[in-house]
């Protein structure tokens, strides 16, 4: 089918589960009751997707108050009660983070819990988030390998044993948030393609890499204002990506100053083509969506084009986002009537 749909991952949490309208929300239950609430919570995320017609759905990342913490907090040899202050992006804004103390480990199984209840739940595809290795090791401090590099291709293979992992619960798609990819132009080229590749190896699912200028913060916002009229920064990137093992990109393209012409260079991939603006609180109407869509098939075949949102939509009122999943919907159905 042409123009399947998907979401970049996450959606707003219910009321009910936790803190609404911010990132970093706060969980208004505990124990058992927390544990039941956030499968319920995956469960209503499945539905909402599908009652919308997105083709391609996620468990909305009901179950993690953050999407990098939400893995490092079943890695041993990590040290959440020493936080330290630490640039982040490129120095782009600071954070407090926890810090690598020694050999890392899974603990167990990560997200085993709402990629099983998914699976169980939806005929449609499903799709997996995890956090990128060169992204993680950005966000967390280290005080026991002393190399970045090292640290990120560890974290590298406990990722990909947890995609592996989920390959067997039945997910069909495992995408890796790459934010970092569009701050250090020079190192993605030189290894953190290779850490994203060690992340994904061996996967018989399609894989998939998420790369945006950053949503949720005013960092993010006040940098982009600096940008200028032109976004050019992924046609350093972009080459390295096309030449990788992985299967999608995921860009943001609605309301970006990102030149869709740079999609081109992508040649070969599936492109999950943002034309929702997860920035701005205005709905989209499905001719906006077949709009972006229309362009986009100047630079990418039509059949390798996945409707998407820019990025993720957890800090967005749940009204909003769901108003926006049925214009999404509802554009890629038209976009099939007006260009398949």
């Amino acid at each position: 089918m042409l123009f399947e749909t998907s979401i970049a991952g996450s959606l707003p949490k219910p009321a009910w589960l936790a803190e609404p309208d911010r990132l970093w929300a706060p969980w208004r239950l505990s124990g058992s009751a927390l544990d039941a609430g956030k499968r319920d919570a995956t469960l209503l995320a499945l539905k909402i997707q599908e009652d919308a017609g997105i083709d391609i759905v996620t468990d909305g990342e009901q179950a993690r108050q953050h999407f990098v913490h939400g893995f490092l907090e079943c890695v041993d040899g990590i040290d959440f009660d020493s936080k330290v202050e630490m640039g982040i992006r490129g120095d782009r804004y600071k954070a407090m983070v926890p810090t690598v103390t020694g050999a890392l480990r899974l603990k167990g199984r990560v997200h085993a819990m709402e990629a099983q209840a998914a699976r169980a739940h939806t005929q449609r595809k499903l799709k997996f988030t995890l956090p990128g290795p060169m992204t993680i090791s950005d966000t967390i401090a280290d005080r026991h390998y002393g190399d970045q590099v090292k640290m990120a291709f560890a974290f590298a293979e406990l990722l990909n044993q947890e995609a592996r992992a989920l390959a067997a619960d039945g997910v069909d798609v495992i995408q890796f948030d790459e934010p970092a990819f569009n701050v250090f132009m020079d190192q993605v080229p030189e290894w953190g393609i290779a850490a994203l590749e060690r992340a994904a190896q061996g996967l018989p699912c399609k894989t998939a890499v998420h790369i945006c200028y950053g949503y949720g913060i005013k960092a993010n916002v006040d940098w982009k204002e600096t940008l200028g009229g032109e976004w050019r920064q992924y046609e350093r990137i972009f080459p390295a990506l096309a030449a990788s093992r992985i299967d999608q990109v995921s860009v943001e393209c609605r309301n970006s100053k990102v030149p869709m012409s740079l999609l081109a260079l992508l040649k070969g991939k599936d492109i999950l083509v943002g034309v929702i603006d997860v920035a701005s609180d205005t709905v989209e109407t499905p001719e906006d969506i077949t709009a972006v869509i229309k362009e986009a098939m100047n630079h990418v075949p039509r059949e390798r084009i996945v409707a998407c949102t820019n990025c993720g939509m957890a800090p967005m009122r749940r009204d909003i986002a769901e108003a926006k999943l049925a214009a999404l919907g509802q554009g890629a159905a038209l976009a099939r009537k007006l260009f398949g």
